[in-house]
């Protein structure tokens, strides 16, 4: 019986990327990492609805494997599946560095935040942790820390927002607490936040969300 095998092919494909330019002189940089089935110009609205990002340059990330979502013609985006995990981590780590520098086009980065929503979340951390960009903080709604980081003992976690809905149906409670006390134990400086709502972007996390982005453009004591 002849056998069938695997081979993975390394190939080159684009990505999408939209760019807000932010009111301020030197380069804070937001980026954002949308959720499962939504897309760049989905996620970059709700970046932009957080008040302290109006002097930040926002790049608002879409994942690289795109489909339809439902019946519809609205092009939407997935971060990866569990097929050949490692790869595309590895391909979305280094797709993000990418982006990282084209947006910055040879600047200096003041300061550097990543915000992930439900999936993105994910992708988030995997970007600060793994990426060759020194990152400032982590604003990460509705999902979970990638447990492979969390067992690195050589990974090093940037100052950390953990929020979720009260009633969110997809990131529960003892996942929220599991993270917290993990990313505490490994030495990062981790704000939790419970809001009443369910898997969504709240007003309160846009508040939060935005003292942090202002606390972190603050220049070190």
């Amino acid at each position: 019986m002849r056998q069938t095998t695997q081979i993975d092919v390394v190939t080159s494909t684009h990505g999408k990327v939209l760019v807000h330019a932010g009111s301020g002189g030197e380069l804070r940089l937001l980026v954002g990492f949308h959720g499962y089935a939504q897309n760049a110009a989905e996620m970059l609205a709700e970046l932009r609805g957080v008040d302290a990002a109006a002097e930040w340059t926002i790049a608002s990330v879409q994942a690289l494997h795109r489909f339809y979502r439902g019946r519809s013609e609205v092009t939407v985006a997935s971060w990866m599946t569990r097929e050949d995990r490692q790869l595309l981590i590895d391909d979305n780590v280094a797709y993000i560095d990418r982006v990282v520098a084209q947006v910055a086009n040879g600047r200096a980065i003041e300061r550097l935040v990543f915000c992930g929503f439900s999936q993105g979340v994910a992708m988030a951390f995997r970007a600060a942790v793994r990426g060759r960009h020194r990152t400032d903080l982590v604003l990460a709604l509705g999902g979970d820390v990638p447990p492979e980081l969390l067992d690195d003992p050589a990974a090093r976690f940037p100052r950390t927002l953990l929020a979720r809905g009260a009633h969110d149906q997809f990131f529960g409670a003892a996942g929220h607490d599991r993270d917290t006390v993990r990313l505490r134990e490994r030495g990062a400086l981790v704000e939790q936040l419970v809001f009443e709502g369910g898997h969504e972007w709240t007003d309160e996390f846009r508040l939060t969300a935005a003292r942090l982005l202002t606390e972190s453009a603050l220049p070190a004591q």
